[in-house]
């Protein structure tokens, strides 16, 4: 009986044996070595988990960039060739969505040349230098100073679609009469003499007008209203007095060949305007968000002024005036877009169809211009007064855009009580209007002394897309 009981004692012992050791083991006091490299192995899982979280916003971004370049590109062909197309008279429908086209692959090795380096190139306060030329170290990389989350490469061709819509929109006020030849080589000379300067000194880095960068004259121009309507729509005002009128006008009508093109147009330029002016927020966030709204409210606004001051006027509303009316104040809102709320969107809007309304019924009439399309009464007078309307409404609580040494935000507008403001949209203004004048007429002179710049006058009466394309845009058949 002894022996059995000391038997199992013995056998008991050595089965609680590897538990001891066990417990040892597992000691609730670990060894420094132990400690840090637990440490270590969270803080590796932490830096990877915020990797994680970088690169999702960096592939969102970049995904939101690159859709938004596509809206841009197609507000060019085909909404603004459509629009425009629409709004001439049928011999002249196909050179007119041609020059729209043309620029499209034009100006983009333009761009990938030289032009986005003269505009985005560190340089001086005017003018970018000639370090980013055939678009040397411009890759996959993001530069912090224009979007820190997506490609610099994204960032590019982003910008190339502004640089390809603006010149185009010059072609509206010398529509039926330029030769294609004098206008390639005047938008290639725009496109480095006016635009890019402009794109520079409002967005570059250093420039004379960047509110983001320190600029001397900080102008909140968030989309483009006076480096992409003021320069193209004064720019078009000088085409259309150096030009001259077209044979037979005013006097003869010349009412727009197809409503239908021009509607289809604009419903696609405010579309892809979502993506002009939401995409300037150079990310997916509530920025964007923001600036999509009042985007859309402001169109929405001006389309309904437009409409309402040609009813009183002529007794109806027109389908004409309603898109006319859309596009002003998608032009108007441009600037804007980033900084002020609905409301106040809907305060531009309705003053841009309003006022260009009168700009094109009134003003054009009295003084006799001939702005085939008007150009300089939609994009010119609404960029204009978009422009100056920013420096009143713009909001720090939408966009934070000043500060002060601290980090404080500071007042945005004149409605928060920053009146100086509004001077500094006025240099922007001024500025932009005193390039485009001087180096429109400059670019002219030198277009007509080289290779003339008008069509000859059977040419003209024939219509442009014959005399200068060698084909029609209808071909109706006989019936048999």
């Amino acid at each position: 009986m002894r022996r059995s009981l000391t038997v199992c004692l013995l056998l008991a012992m050595v089965s609680l044996f590897p538990l001891c050791a066990l417990a040892q083991t597992a000691s609730p006091n670990p060894s420094p070595s132990g400690a840090k490299a637990a440490s270590d192995s969270q803080s590796e899982r932490i830096a990877k988990l915020e990797q994680a979280v970088a690169d999702a916003k960096s592939s969102g971004d970049n995904a939101w960039m690159l859709t938004s370049s596509a809206l841009v590109l197609m507000m060019t062909g085909p909404g603004l060739a459509l629009f425009y197309g629409g709004l001439v008279r049928k011999k002249n429908v196909l050179s007119t969505m041609l020059q729209s086209f043309a620029l499209m692959a034009i100006v983009t090795l333009l761009w990938g040349f030289a032009e986005y380096s003269l505009a985005f190139g560190s340089g001086n306060s005017f003018i970018g230098g000639l370090h980013n030329v055939f678009l040397r170290g411009v890759g996959a990389q993001p530069d912090p100073d224009y979007a820190a989350t997506i490609p610099l490469q994204t960032y590019m061709i982003y910008q190339l679609m502004f640089a390809i819509i603006t010149p185009a929109l010059i072609t509206g006020a010398f529509a039926e009469r330029m030769k294609f030849s004098a206008m390639t080589l005047f938008m290639i000379l725009w496109s480095l003499i006016v635009y890019a300067p402009m794109a520079h000194m409002v967005w570059g880095k250093g420039g004379f007008l960047n509110a983001a960068l320190g600029g001397r004259f900080p102008t909140l121009d968030f989309a483009g209203g006076t480096v992409v309507h003021v320069t193209s729509g004064v720019s078009a005002l000088v085409c259309a007095l150096y030009l001259g009128r077209r044979i037979g006008y005013p006097k003869q009508n010349m009412p727009p060949h197809s409503v239908v093109l021009s509607f289809i147009g604009a419903c696609l330029l405010w579309v892809g305007w979502f993506g002009f002016n939401a995409g300037s927020a150079l990310s997916a966030g509530s920025l964007a968000t923001s600036a999509f709204v009042a985007t859309h409210f402001g169109a929405a606004s001006a389309a309904l002024g437009w409409s309402a001051a040609e009813w009183l006027r002529n007794g109806k509303p027109s389908a004409l005036g309603a898109i006319s009316g859309a596009v002003a104040g998608l032009v108007a809102i441009t600037p804007a877009a980033g900084f002020v709320s609905p409301m106040s969107a809907i305060v531009i809007g309705l003053l841009a169809g309003v006022g260009c309304y009168y700009m094109v019924a009134k003003v054009k009439m009295r003084f006799g211009y001939d702005d085939s399309l008007d150009a300089f009464g939609v994009h010119g007078a609404g960029g204009t007064l978009g422009a100056l309307l920013t420096g009143v409404f713009a909001s720090s609580a939408v966009n934070p855009i000043f500060k002060d040494a601290q980090g404080n935000t500071l007042a945005s507008g004149l409605l928060e009580g920053n009146a100086h403001q509004l001077l500094n949209q006025l240099a922007g203004v001024v500025i932009a209007w005193g390039l485009a004048i001087v180096g429109t007429l400059v670019i002219l002179k030198v277009v007509d002394l080289t290779i003339g710049l008008r069509v000859k006058e059977d040419d003209e009466i024939q219509g442009l897309d014959l005399s200068q394309h060698g084909e029609e845009g209808y071909n109706w058949e006989a019936p048999e």
